[in-house]
């Protein structure tokens, strides 16, 4: 029996939908600031692609190539990226009070170095208040990609080959 093909669209949406899922869930259960947590997120988001790329590979009989794994890996994460990124908008505009919290947490971190003083944590507030939304679309767009940039290398290299001969 043949394995049904998935293609790239498929594979982000549910890449996407499991961390915008992990991230509404530690947004109830108010841990956006625990960055343990946060990690773990980014891991069952690479090893979901990482699932994808290899069932990808077996749904073409192993006979693709590390490129092409790689590339189905790619665009998964880049619709992956456009889903996570919306849903980060769209948050911030329905909540606009996410902004304060995550710039209390932020001041919080900083008060937390001996080094800084009350007064450069306000003026490095100021920063990341004035920058708020270059810096959230930013860094989910890196963020994100980054983390499929890992795990499409990843997948692709585990993924089983088989070769093609060129009479074949």
């Amino acid at each position: 029996m043949e394995e049904k093909k998935i293609n790239h669209f498929i594979a982000g949406s549910i890449v996407g939908g499991i961390s915008i899922l992990f991230s509404v869930g530690l947004i109830i259960l108010d841990q956006m600031q625990n960055q343990k947590i946060g990690w773990i997120g980014t891991a069952i988001m690479i090893i979901a692609l990482i699932y994808f790329i290899i069932i990808h590979g077996k749904a073409n009989s192993n006979s693709l190539t590390f490129g092409e794994l790689f590339s189905f890996g790619f665009k998964a994460i880049a619709f992956a990226t456009i889903l996570i990124l919306a849903f980060q908008v769209i948050f911030n505009l329905i909540f606009p009070e996410m902004q304060e919290k995550i710039l209390e947490i932020a001041r919080q971190k900083m008060l937390e170095d001996p080094r800084v003083t009350e007064e450069s944590a306000e003026k490095g507030l100021e920063f990341i208040k004035k920058g708020y939304w270059p810096f959230l679309i930013g860094g989910t767009i890196f963020g994100t990609l980054f983390s499929g940039l890992i795990g499409s290398l990843v997948g692709a290299a585990i993924t089983k080959k088989i070769p093609k001969t060129p009479f074949q």
